[in-house]
């Protein structure tokens, strides 16, 4: 007897003890290959990130986007807490002969065990119906999924017939506060004390191993977010989303910019690799991975993962799998499988309809992530062979990916930082884009027309006179035109009728005329950090030298690297405001009174650099309720997750070549809603939407306006030259 008890106990102390140690194994050589990036560079303020992770850790906020995942994952998370204890009290009870941990409460302690692992049963059940028959887009397929549904189902169905056959073996009778255990022991009540001990320890066998075994396996799959996804939420940006990080450019130190190599990441960035959930959020909302093209987040992550991890292990020598011969010895990853010199396939029915898939593109990603079997992971280019030039060049920065994503991953910034490095270290950028930030660097705008004609839009403004900073040096307001208000004729309708409300106000502005230059926010995001920072002094010099206090600008994105990535270079004591917020300020304050009536079924559409980045939702739909007439309408993609209209990221001047127009695809969206005029706050929208309407033959019947130019109708009334 004592002989067969000390083999237990010496099994079971081998079982964990090679469990912990194959676990820290995997745990500690993932370390090393996070520390081959470089140092974190900004401070963890973990009181200013303690609400993110307690919302998204433990409220799943994110996760609850998606009502029917989120319950199912809180079944999971808080179902796995639970039964932890009951794992803790079915092991002592294996390892004492059959007593049970005298814990007080017993019988609600059993009922609440028996209750969630039932739970947990069921909703490993739903998550293999939601990926392998539902077959959601956004999840992957596969053998891996399935092998952690398997772990988690059996791990609940051992330690339910543990308990089961262990009231046969005691002759426990059944109860109420054990239904599941008293159905199974039940069922198993013609077995002997002795045959039902012997399954128990069958069971409780297999329980433990199952257990130890995932416990192995979570450092080395996705489940390894289970630890990285917490600590990634804690040291998460502080800063306003929309702020990139600044590049020293006059580090003589520095022997490169950007990202060329996987340790060129910081090494918070590639903490996310490791957070990944691979749910696909990201990607169901993408506007690249929608429209077919080659982009899709969560891949971006899972790539960059994977390659940090066999190239870590070549670089450190300590290997990522553990044990080793549980794992086969598979060679580099990179996208040379049969489909990854084309893009993703978009069917013709597809292109024309109203439809967006993100099937193309997540066919195409996993056809091409494949085994390099004559190649090494230090011969491997980052970009080219892990990240293609396609999938770097089609995001439009919408950023509608992070507002999804449940572990707090930051995807746009790690494609910023690899466009920096092309751009800055090897002078590659799709020849349309290189040929707009020259024109910006020539003359100040993407089209290289004059820069001596960037106020001539002032001189028909029904006789209103527009000052300049020294007509008007006591200015309140500084206007801030932009290039697309200065130049691009529809949008000057704009700039005219902003500055119509504003003379109606009676509020003392000025604009600097043919001395503005170009705010920087498309060279940025395109990658040249260099032609950015030049324009960001010019301008900051500009400021100081005019006294500039307050500055209103309709552009979302001049707006966004004002108040957000501008104070990094010093720009200090200005107040950037976007001209929504002050006319529904000045709409409130009834200096803009609008009296017409305005007849219209109105849809706006939230600008990604107004709405995510800046959080301005409210003003301008406050605006267009306080219009008589108008019935304001929502997309099915509002908001927060509105979709983007796909000029953002430089993507305004570089032409789609791949699969469908994210504009169209928008512009679809937005007539569902059957409007009869689209609203929006941003000169880039106004463009892609009027666009969009253009292509679908609706833009005799679907207006697309500004804000402003709504607001002007119901101030002043129909006007000719404001409608469109």
């Amino acid at each position: 007897m004592w002989a067969s008890w000390l083999l237990q106990y010496a099994l079971f102390l081998l079982a964990v003890g090679c469990a912990i140690s194959f676990f820290g194994k995997a745990v500690y050589h993932r370390y090393l290959y996070v520390r081959l990036g470089r140092p974190p560079d900004r401070p963890l303020r973990w009181r200013a990130r303690i609400g993110q992770l307690l919302g998204q850790a433990l409220g799943h906020a994110k996760l609850l986007k998606d009502p029917r995942s989120g319950i199912m994952h809180l079944i999971f998370f808080y179902g796995f807490i639970i039964v932890q204890f009951g794992a803790l009290d079915l092991i002592y009870t294996g390892l004492s002969g059959g007593e049970k941990l005298p814990l007080p409460g017993r019988r609600f302690f059993g009922l609440t065990q028996e209750t969630t692992a039932a739970l947990i049963v069921l909703a490993a059940g739903y998550a293999a119906y939601r990926r392998y028959g539902e077959k959601l887009a956004r999840l992957k397929g596969g053998w891996k999924p399935a092998v952690v549904l398997v772990l988690i189902g059996s791990l609940m169905l051992t330690a339910l017939l543990s308990l089961g056959l262990h009231r046969v073996w005691t002759g426990e009778a059944a109860s109420a506060y054990a239904p599941v255990s008293s159905v199974i022991a039940a069922l198993a009540s013609d077995l002997s004390p002795t045959a039902a001990q012997a399954f128990f320890f069958v069971f409780w066998w297999a329980h433990l191993l199952i257990l130890l075994s995932f416990l192995v396996y979570i450092p080395q799959s996705k489940h390894f977010h289970l630890l990285t996804a917490p600590l990634n939420l804690l040291l998460g940006r502080t800063e306003p989303v929309g702020k990139l990080a600044k590049l020293d450019l006059e580090d003589e130190a520095a022997e490169s910019f950007g990202v060329g190599r996987i340790e060129d990441f910081k090494r918070q960035q590639m903490l996310d690799f490791y957070a990944c959930v691979e749910c696909g959020r990201c990607t169901n909302v993408c506007p690249a991975s929608n429209t077919g093209k080659a982009l899709s987040p969560m891949h971006l992550i899972t790539k960059l993962r994977d390659h940090l991890t066999e190239k870590g292990a070549a670089l450190t020598g300590k290997p990522p799998w553990t044990p080793a011969f549980a794992f086969p010895n598979v060679s580099a990853h990179s996208m040379s499988g049969p489909t990854a010199s084309h893009s993703p396939r978009w069917d013709q029915e597809a292109r024309e309809g109203g439809t967006t898939d993100i099937r193309p593109t997540q066919v195409w990603q996993q056809a091409g992530w494949t085994a390099a079997q004559d190649r090494d992971a230090l011969d491997l280019a980052l970009i080219g062979d892990v990240i293609t030039e396609e999938e770097i060049w089609a995001c439009t920065t919408c950023r509608n990916c992070e507002d999804q994503c449940p572990v707090g991953n930051e995807h746009v910034d790690k494609i910023v930082d690899l466009r920096r490095h092309l751009v800055l270290m090897e002078g590659s950028m799709p020849h349309d884009g290189q040929r707009a930030l020259q024109n910006i660097e020539r003359q100040g705008n993407p089209w290289g027309m004059s820069r001596a004609d960037r106020a001539r839009w002032t001189a028909d403004v029904d006789g209103i006179p527009v000052p300049t900073v020294k007509d008007n040096p006591g200015f309140e307001y500084l206007f801030f035109v932009g290039s697309m208000g200065a130049y691009d004729n529809r949008s000057r309708k704009v700039s005219r009728a902003f500055v119509r409300l504003l003379h109606e106000a009676g509020v003392s502005f000025a604009i600097v005329g043919n001395e503005e230059m170009n705010s920087g926010d498309a060279a940025r995001r395109m990658g040249n950090e260099l032609l950015f920072q030049q324009l960001c002094a010019g301008n900051i010099g500009m400021f100081r030298k005019y006294g500039v206090r307050r500055i209103v600008t309709a552009c979302p994105h001049t707006y966004n690297t004002f108040k957000n990535e501008y104070p990094d270079f010093g720009l200090e004591g200005v107040e950037v405001l976007h001209h929504t917020e002050l006319l529904e300020e000045l709409v409130k304050d009834g200096r803009l009174v609008p009296n017409h009536v305005l007849d219209e079924r109105i849809v706006y559409h939230d600008s990604c650099y107004l709405g995510r980045y800046n959080g301005v939702y409210d003003q301008p739909r406050r605006i267009l309720r306080a219009i008589k007439g108008v019935e304001l309408v929502e997309m099915e993609r509002s908001r927060e997750n509105a979709m983007c209209c796909g000029a953002g990221g430089g993507m305004m001047w570089m032409e789609e070549k791949a699969g469908k127009r994210v504009n169209l695809a928008r512009t679809e969206q937005a007539l569902r809603t059957n409007p009869t005029m689209i609203g929006s706050a941003c000169p880039y929208c106004l463009t892609m939407l009027g666009d969009g309407t253009k292509l679908k033959d609706t833009e005799d019947r679907v207006r697309t306006l500004d804000i402003a130019e709504i607001l002007e109708l119901a101030v002043f009334g129909q006007k000719e030259e404001a409608v469109v």
